[in-house]
């Protein structure tokens, strides 16, 4: 008996630790900011995605500011396409494009190939497949949300929305709705029900609106940093060539959208959200000191070939300076960029576009999940 009671003490000390330990690691665990976007891309909807195209690095940099308990959560998309009558109609017309990722030039990518085509949306069916398909955090510190964007009516299809939305915020999925059209119609076309069903904001916009550009002072300075910023990205692997030219397509990207979408990335990619390790050897090194140890000669590029350890590390510490003393030099410049179109903006200022719904949604929604937003 005395034996037995020692072994159930030392069990019990064993438990205790491993809790200990668990919940040690769990809170040293980065928390997770997850948005799946659901983008209707029927005929009429051309608006709506290119305000997607060119106000993702607006929403990007905003998630920048978020901390909870002192620590910058990872920023994680995913994205679906519905409404398309060019996809398969066994399937609902609805497209995954993108898992939930960190890639955000690839979530990029994705949004400048959407094109628009029919007009059978089943918003009940793609929130429903949205919540079965990705990989959801299992965290409850984590904020989870869907933004399902369109103007048809949400009742379409066979698939009930209030058994999606519910089975959604059961599983601690927030649904916010954006209706593209008038308040009042979406709320009588039941998008606002959508929303409240799973806890979510019920938002409206007006999708054909164009962003107005603000020239400032510091705009040159700032493109002029980001081409400099480029050239500090070394592409490693079989993907990393491929993906530093994505880079760079995504920059002209921005750029033929508008000059205040090219800014808007450039700040963004000067951010801890734009991480790029799976092919950026600056990014993996600061990730993992040890990854060039893992690394064959033959996965380096063509400037680290036939150098020592030594001589990469030195190689990739200087870049990872430059690199950081760029981007607080592009953040200070955004600050008084930041300052100088606010003021021009306040007479003209429009509050019903998808970057300014989804980012005053987000910050709500944060808040109340004791997120902080730095100044």
């Amino acid at each position: 008996m005395k034996t037995r009671g020692i072994i159930l003490i030392a069990l019990l000390v064993v438990s205790l630790f491993t809790n200990q330990i668990f919940a040690q690691n769990s809170e040293k665990t980065k928390p997770k900011v997850q948005i799946a976007l659901l983008l209707d891309c029927s005929n009429s909807m051309d608006g709506l995605i290119d305000q997607a195209k060119s106000q993702l690095w607006k929403i990007v940099n905003e998630m920048a500011l978020a901390e909870y308990n002192g620590q910058t959560p990872d920023l994680q998309i995913a994205l679906y396409e519905y409404g398309n009558d060019g996809l398969p109609a066994q399937e609902g017309y609805i497209r995954q494009i993108s898992q939930f990722t960190t890639d955000l030039d690839k979530i990029s990518e994705d949004l400048f190939a959407l094109k628009t085509n029919g007009g059978s949306e089943y918003c009940g069916q793609v929130i429903d497949v949205s919540i079965n398909q990705l990989l959801w955090s299992a965290s409850s510190k984590d904020l989870k949300m869907i933004f399902i964007a369109g103007n048809e009516p949400f009742t379409q299809g066979t698939f009930d929305y209030k058994a999606a939305c519910k089975k959604s915020i059961s599983k601690g999925v927030i649904v916010n709705t954006i209706f593209c059209g008038n308040y009042q119609e979406g709320v009588t076309t039941f998008w606002k029900d959508g929303a409240d069903l799973a806890d979510g904001k019920y938002l409206n916009i007006d999708q054909n609106i164009k962003e107005v550009y603000v020239a400032s002072p510091y705009d040159d300075q700032i493109l002029k940093l980001n081409n400099q910023l480029n050239s500090t990205y070394i592409g490693y692997g079989s993907v990393g060539s491929v993906n530093k030219s994505r880079q760079v397509t995504q920059d002209n990207n921005a750029g033929a959208m508008s000059s205040e979408t090219q800014i808007n990335r450039a700040v963004s990619k000067s951010q801890v959200a734009y991480s790029n390790e799976s092919w950026d050897l600056v990014d993996a090194y600061k990730k993992d000191d040890k990854k060039i140890e893992k690394l064959s000669d033959e996965e380096l590029p063509s400037e680290l070939k036939g150098k020592s350890k030594a001589e990469v590390k030195t190689y990739l510490d200087n870049k990872q300076k430059e690199r950081e003393k760029i981007q607080k030099e592009i953040n200070e410049l955004n600050d008084k960029r930041s300052k100088f179109v606010a003021e021009k903006k306040k007479e003209n200022s429009k509050d019903n576009t998808l970057d300014v719904v989804m980012i005053k949604a987000v910050r709500e929604l944060a808040i109340s999940k004791n997120y902080k937003f730095k100044k």
